[in-house]
């Protein structure tokens, strides 16, 4: 298919753009395979370009042959422009509804992008698993690494690289993957080197109504733990919801089958519930005409601080259980890839420092999120402003985002990174020249040869001007298990990614520079106090001996 037969009208003189906390602009409208552009000659005037996979919905509204288009964008963003000509306006709208729902994914704009910087380090070479198993053997010598899924049949939504127990056999594993949903058998997600004591992450197991065990399934998780130990299996979903998995096939594991460990059920709701919250959240911040009551009343109403409550809660939960109890953990829900990657990975947030660092996160991103199987082709394909009828599409991965900032916020000298960093992986998520976050597991990725040629997005990011951008200046590294409060008032709204385009941030930007300026400033007095000192030690060391009689 060649992108010209779906723009009907390529360009369009004299295009009024309206975009939030700028000054309208006229200029001409170009449609491209991949972009809307929008330039004028006016001096001082930004170019807007928008990939066409940004956009979520359009709108049109007509008065006499004056045509406007409201675009709806997968960043919350909402733009007009007003177009003179029904037929032009009409042309628009139309080729920007065809060109922002490809479904080809080999059409999408990664395929095409070319970088304009230097890649120093490629991206899709970092993060493999045999080089994370490196730091894992220089801790203990329980796991190994099992090529049991390489072609991706025994799961298709497992990396072909998995960590699991030394003694446990590959025939083991294909044993107990057909127990679990999906074949999610059970697999390393983090060491606590403090006590040595795991997370585990998997698929629900297929207890069925008839209450099917599976021998190899008990053996496995119980290689996890240490003579005379007990472990804890968090499952995601409430005990009422796992019961009804059992009429579909699924269940949770019988105590009598699993006597070493203690099954907690959590209320994390499923991610269908997630959009609808996104969609009430994303129309009260928006809705500027509500009295505070009312606005209030419309926040509380989306649930969306109480799904990220309910999250940060079981994440906290897991840490306990493994930092301060001691126990090994093993975290479910239904499928495996949501709610139990939202909670494996903030628990190691709160564990592990190295989490907190810049290339820690995008490590725990990589193996938590990509290698682990979220889909986020399905996922983030619609955003809040969708007039389609929803599928899959679920801010699963956005959750996690502000959950991660929730914990930022209460400990802003804990992390290497800044508040932008979790923003730009919020909007590459969503739409992105960068390869990174395409297709829905690794296996898929491999066939679209993605590492060929597409850039991944940490190419970009870990160029030197660009980690300076993602820098959290007040950073002190920090060793300790960090605990977030959960309580209601400890918890807000994210301003940065819900309010960010209905209100403008240049006092916030203004007083985070003159932090930025307060801190260097310090750095140098700092240093000048170190040099006095050693000038000071220095005079003490000539004068010594004179005094000596």
């Amino acid at each position: 298919m060649e992108f010209a037969e779906l723009i009907k009208t390529p360009r369009v003189d004299g295009v009024i753009l309206h975009r939030p906390f700028m000054p309208k602009v006229e200029g001409t409208l170009c449609l491209t395979g991949h972009h809307l552009i929008l330039s004028s000659r006016q001096d001082n005037t930004e170019e807007l370009w928008l990939l066409h996979a940004n956009i979520d919905s359009t709108e049109k509204r007509f008065i006499g042959s004056l045509g406007t288009i409201i675009v709806k964008c997968k960043d919350l963003r909402v733009i007009q422009m007003d177009i003179p000509g029904m037929e032009e306006c009409l042309n628009i709208a139309s080729s920007i509804e065809a060109l922002s729902t490809l479904d080809s994914v080999s059409l999408m704009y990664p395929f095409f992008y070319r970088p304009l910087f230097g890649v120093i380090e490629d991206g899709w070479q970092l993060f493999r698993p045999e080089e994370v198993f490196k730091d894992l053997e220089s801790m203990t010598d329980e796991w190994r690494l099992s090529e049991v899924n390489k072609d991706f049949s025994v799961c298709p939504s497992y990396p072909s690289l998995l960590t699991v127990p030394k003694d446990i056999d590959d025939e083991t594993l294909c044993k107990a993957a057909s127990f679990r949903h999906g074949g999610r058998f059970p697999v390393l997600s983090y060491y606590h080197k403090k006590n040595g004591m795991v997370m585990m992450r998997a698929g629900q197991p297929l207890t069925g109504t008839n209450g099917r065990r599976c021998k190899e399934d008990e053996k496995l998780i119980n290689a996890t733990l240490c003579v005379g130990k007990r472990g804890y299996i968090i499952d995601t979903r409430t005990i009422a919801v796992a019961q009804q998995a059992k009429a579909r096939g699924g269940g949770f594991e019988q105590e009598a089958n699993y006597p070493q460990w203690r099954r907690i059920h959590k209320a994390i709701e499923r991610s269908s519930v997630f959009q609808e919250s996104l969609i009430k959240l994303v129309e009260a911040c928006n809705d500027q005409s509500h009295s505070m009551d009312r606005w209030l009343s419309k926040l509380e109403a989306s649930n969306w601080q109480s799904h990220v409550k309910e999250i940060l809660t079981t994440a906290c939960l897991a840490a306990q259980c493994i930092d301060r109890e001691g126990a090994s953990v093993l975290v479910h829900g239904t499928e495996g890839t949501d709610s139990t990657l939202q909670v494996t990975s903030l628990a190691q947030i709160i564990l592990d420092p190295e989490c907190r660092t810049i290339r820690g996160f995008e490590t725990l991103i990589e193996r938590e999120w990509l290698q682990a199987g979220h889909p986020f082709q399905q996922r983030c394909a619609q955003s809040a402003y969708s007039n389609g009828k929803l599928r899959s599409e679920a801010p699963v991965f956005l959750l996690f985002l502000d959950c991660v900032w929730q914990i930022l916020r209460q400990f802003p000298c804990s992390f290497q990174f800044n508040e932008k960093f979790l923003i730009i992986l919020f909007e590459h998520a969503y739409a992105s020249q960068f390869g990174t976050f395409l297709g829905n597991r690794v296996a898929e990725r491999v066939k679209l040869q993605l590492s060929r040629k597409t850039v991944s997005l940490w190419s970009w990011v870990n160029r030197p001007q660009e980690l300076e951008r993602f820098h959290n200046p007040l950073y002190e590294p920090n060793n300790l298990v960090i605990w977030p409060s959960v309580a209601p008032q400890s918890l807000l709204l994210w301003e940065g990614v819900f309010l960010r385009w209905n209100r403008s941030t240049k006092c916030l930007d203004e007083a985070y520079q003159e932090m930025v300026h307060i801190i260097e400033y310090n750095k140098e007095l700092q240093n000048k106090v170190n040099s006095l000192r050693r000038q000071l030690a220095e005079l003490e060391t000539e004068d010594s001996p004179l005094q000596t009689p």
